[in-house]
């Protein structure tokens, strides 16, 4: 009996996998705890699921629908529109900086995805942030200078 993570069951699915999390939370789904406390999912569970189809599968139809490879929606909030200012592509990686009105944003990502995406230098583009993380800084105060007075005279 093969067990799978929940993500690669939920990729098998069809599903995402905070919607396969929120199923195994509310029991809809048969789970396996590993020592850890991670889910794991036999095969004959994602098979039970598959053949319930129809009625009341936890499956939604949306997710036996063949990709179109169009994103209409996206769960990511923090979008920055910009204009690619640089590409530099080194082996399996690549560097794109875009320019964001008078800020720079500098992104990583794979060779693949600047070929698939075709960016190039001039190009407008979009940054997605997504982040289990944000952090928040305030700089220091300037001192104020220390304000002249005029000395008075003793009479």
């Amino acid at each position: 009996m093969a067990l799978l993570t929940v993500r690669a069951a939920a990729q098998r699915l069809g599903v995402g996998y905070s919607t396969l999390k929120q199923w195994i939370y509310s029991g809809r789904v048969r789970t396996t705890t590993t020592e850890g406390g991670h889910h794991r999912i036999a095969e004959a569970e994602i098979d039970r699921l598959v053949a319930r189809g129809g009625g009341e599968a936890p499956v939604p139809a949306t997710a036996r629908r063949a990709p179109t490879g169009l994103i209409v929606a996206l769960s990511g909030r923090n979008r920055l529109h910009g204009f690619i200012e640089e590409v530099r592509t080194d082996g399996l990686l690549a560097q794109v900086r875009l320019r964001i009105g008078d800020q720079r944003l500098t992104a990583v990502i794979t060779a693949d995805a600047v070929e698939e995406l075709k960016l190039k230098r001039g190009d407008s583009a979009l940054a997605i942030i997504k982040s289990t993380e944000v952090m928040i800084a305030r700089e220091a105060e300037l001192p104020r200078p220390a304000r002249k007075t005029k000395a008075r005279r003793r009479r």
